[in-house]
C-alpha cells in the first residue's frame, strides 16, 4: 500500500459570519513550537480590516439591543461548544505554544471557565456599575452603562487561547461588537474559536476574526473612523498606535507592557473601560 500524502489546511478569515478567503490572495505558513509545519493561514489586508468593521457595525445595533439575559445565554452556548471541541484546543494550544498534555488541557479548561464568568456578567453590570443619583430637586437620576460600539482587538501574540479569550469575551459581554486580529504566529486556536462562534447563537459580525500581522493591520483599526474602542494587547508600537487612534478620538485602553499571566482571576475592569456612562434627568410626578 502507497504512502499517503497529507493534505495542507488553508484557513480562511472569519468575516460576518462567513468565512471568506483575503481580499489579497495571501496566505502564509503557519508552524508549532518546534518549527514543523501545521497549515496555512490567511494574511488579512486593509480591505479585509474595511469589510469587517463594516459587519461588526452592522452587527451592533442588535447585539448591544438584545436583553443582557439573552447576551448571557448566547454566550454560555458559546462556552458550551468550546466544551465540546475540548480535545482539538488541547491539540492546538499545546502545539502553538509548546504546552504538555495536562498543561494545554489546564489552559484550554481555563479559558472555557473564563467565557462562562464573563458570560455571567451581561446582566449584572448595569446593576454594578449603574447607580441612582441623589439629587436636589423634583428629579430622577439615573447612570446607566451602555456599550461603547466597535472594539478593535489585537489580541496577544503568546497566549493563543486564553488570552483571546481574556480580551474578546469581556467585550462581547458588554454589548460590544469585536474585530480581533489574532496571534499572527499562533493563529490556530483563534480559527477554530472562529468556528465556534459560526456554529453558536452569536450573531453574525458580533466578532469578527482576522490572521495576520498586528503590526500591518493594527493602524488600519487605529485610524478607522467607525471603530471606537482599540485594545492595543498584542501590539508592539502602541504609541504610533495611540496617534493614530486621536484622529477618530478613539478610546484606547490602558493595557500592561508586558502580557499579563492570563490563569490570574479576572475581574470586571476590561468590561468597565468597554461602557459608557449616560446619565438620565427625569422630572419626579406630583
Amino acid at each position: 500500500m502507497s504512502e499517503r500524502v497529507s493534505v495542507a489546511k488553508t484557513y480562511k478569515l472569519f468575516i460576518g459570519g462567513k468565512f471568506p478567503r483575503s481580499e489579497s490572495g495571501r496566505v502564509y505558513p503557519v508552524t508549532d513550537s518546534k518549527g514543523n509545519f501545521l497549515a496555512n493561514a490567511a494574511h488579512a489586508s486593509r480591505k479585509d480590516v474595511r469589510d469587517a468593521v463594516v459587519a461588526a457595525r452592522k452587527a451592533f445595533p442588535g447585539w448591544s439591543g438584545a436583553t443582557a439575559y439573552n447576551r448571557g445565554q448566547v454566550l454560555y452556548r458559546v462556552a458550551e461548544v468550546l466544551e465540546g471541541r475540548r480535545d482539538q484546543f488541547v491539540a492546538e494550544v499545546g502545539a502553538a505554544e509548546g504546552l504538555s498534555g495536562r498543561r494545554a488541557e489546564a489552559v484550554v479548561d481555563a479559558a472555557i471557565d473564563r467565557w462562562v464568568w464573563y458570560a455571567g456578567w451581561t446582566d449584572k453590570v448595569a446593576s454594578v456599575l449603574g447607580a441612582a443619583n441623589p439629587v436636589a430637586g423634583p428629579y430622577f437620576s439615573f447612570t446607566v452603562p451602555e456599550p461603547t460600539g466597535v472594539v478593535g482587538i489585537l489580541a496577544p501574540q503568546k497566549s493563543s487561547l486564553l488570552g483571546l479569550v481574556s480580551v474578546l469575551a469581556p467585550a462581547l459581554a458588554t454589548g460590544c461588537t469585536a474585530v480581533v486580529v489574532s496571534s499572527a504566529e499562533r493563529p490556530l486556536p483563534a480559527i477554530t474559536l472562529s468556528e465556534v462562534l459560526a456554529t453558536s447563537d452569536l450573531p453574525g459580525g458580533v466578532a469578527n476574526i482576522l490572521t495576520g500581522r498586528a503590526a500591518e493591520l493594527g493602524p488600519w483599526l487605529a485610524s478607522h473612523g467607525d471603530v471606537n474602542a482599540l485594545d492595543p494587547t498584542g501590539a508592539e508600537d502602541r504609541a504610533e498606535l495611540a496617534r493614530e487612534a486621536a484622529g477618530t478620538v478613539k478610546r484606547v485602553l490602558a493595557v500592561p507592557a508586558e502580557e499579563p499571566d492570563w490563569t490570574q482571576r479576572p475581574d470586571i475592569a476590561r468590561l468597565r473601560r468597554y461602557l459608557e456612562a449616560k446619565t438620565v434627568w427625569h422630572p419626579m410626578g406630583v
